[in-house]
């Protein structure tokens, strides 16, 4: 079947052609990207090895290049898993501290193969070293803000599998506990990260995860997740990194960016904080609502959630979308990376293909319903080999590179809609 034939018709009749050898397998499928081409582009995250070559997490050289084959073939947005967070773009002191190595292989493959580049992420109570929060002053007896924090994991979203650092982070993996920056001190260091990193990518990367799960979880009445960035800072310190953002490339589109959205009291929580930073005028440019959520997600579901952030009149960026078919993962959609091994336990589903299958429909109906504020969707993985949850066989391509069910169901729902 020719790569281009996304017609509706050709389509409809035949979606995947299977070949024998695996290398063909991005070829002979009609490509995501053109299926919704004029409403949306389709991004996936990707890692280290797939843009620098080689082996990598789980994969050998070969299968890696059939990776990045699929890449190529089905998507036109690219976001770095983990490669530009403050734990790997700038893991030592001052500003002879950066790595900018990896970042800049993803920039780079991204333009050359005509692909937005997404920024993941500038400010996280995670994967953020020691050294941003460090100073002399002693941390208080009881770090908490009674008004606007309530305690919540110590970690979240998106490591690799089981890929963890070991302790001592800032913010994730073992929180920091020794003598802190000053407020104007980790001030200066935030703008100096945001204006070293946003600016080397200045209209390159014109799309910037600013601020990453910032709210609290939980059925408390507090919006903000209590960390270090709002123990030392105070609750501006998100209006203070989209100020810095925006100050470093003016034609960045800025986003907030969270997760477990479909739950009414995250969302409620993200409401909120929006209309705060609204009416403060600070430049926030979209939603980022991750999307990290499982198989009893239905289509009324996810319309309902769409529906309500819609009305912050901001548009709607699908940031890590992948759905868990693990028995564990079905009770919730956070993404906690401490809960991530319990919540990719106990086999999968019965009929899990069926059932992965039907949730995508849904998620992908509700998303071309709500096209005019839904403007990217991003999958968190090419394939189940490379996801951070593998176990729990969320994407649409199994570990060689082949389209499971999931993936017709998807194109179906963009026939469905007779996109042009």
């Amino acid at each position: 079947m020719n790569s281009r034939c996304w017609s509706w018709p050709c389509s409809l009749v035949v979606l995947t052609l299977w070949v024998a050898s695996p290398a063909w397998a991005a070829e002979s499928t009609v490509a995501l990207k053109e299926v919704f081409q004029g409403h949306f582009p389709i991004g996936t995250a990707v890692n280290r090895s797939m843009m620098m070559g080689g082996a990598g997490f789980r994969r050998s050289a070969d299968l890696n290049t059939q990776d990045v084959a699929l890449l190529k073939h089905h998507f036109n947005q690219i976001t770095a898993e983990n490669d530009m967070k403050w734990q790997l773009i700038h893991p030592r002191e001052g500003a002879e501290g950066y790595d900018f190595g990896p970042a800049d292989a993803l920039v780079t493959f991204g333009l050359s193969h005509q692909m937005q580049v997404v920024g993941h992420t500038l400010v996280w109570h995670s994967q953020t070293p020691n050294w941003v929060f460090a100073g002399t002053n002693p941390p208080p007896d009881s770090a908490t803000n009674a008004t606007t924090a309530t305690p919540s994991p110590p970690a979240s979203t998106n490591q690799s599998g089981a890929r963890r650092p070991g302790p001592g982070f800032g913010g994730g993996f073992g929180r920091y506990n020794g003598p802190r920056a000053s407020r104007d001190e980790l001030l200066q260091r935030m703008r100096d990260h945001i204006h070293a990193v946003v600016g080397r990518y200045k209209g390159k990367v014109k799309v910037w995860d600013v601020v990453n799960e910032a709210l609290a979880d939980g059925n408390g009445t507090n919006v903000l997740r209590n960390t270090l960035w709002l123990e030392i800072i105070g609750p501006d310190f998100i209006a203070k990194a989209f100020q810095f953002a925006h100050e470093a490339d003016p034609e960045a589109i800025l986003r907030y960016n969270d997760y477990g959205l479909e739950n009414p009291a995250k969302r409620k929580r993200l409401v909120s904080l929006i209309r705060e930073l609204q009416a403060q005028k600070v430049p926030v440019h979209a939603i980022g609502s991750q999307a990290h959520v499982n198989v009893s997600t239905t289509f009324e579901s996810m319309d309902q959630s769409l529906t309500e952030m819609a009305t912050l009149g901001l548009p709607i960026h699908i940031t890590e979308l992948d759905v868990n078919s693990a028995q564990a993962g079905q009770r919730g959609v956070g993404a906690d990376i401490s809960n991530n091994a319990a919540t990719t336990q106990g086999g999968l589903v019965s009929d899990a293909d069926q059932k992965l299958a039907d949730a995508y429909a849904g998620i992908f109906r509700a998303f071309v319903k709500h096209r005019n504020s839904v403007k990217m969707v991003t999958f968190w993985g090419v394939n189940d080999a490379v996801s951070w949850r593998a176990q729990g066989k969320p994407l649409l391509f199994d570990g060689d590179n082949r389209p499971k069910p999931a993936f017709n169901a998807v194109v179906a729902e963009a026939n469905k809609a007779a996109l042009p």
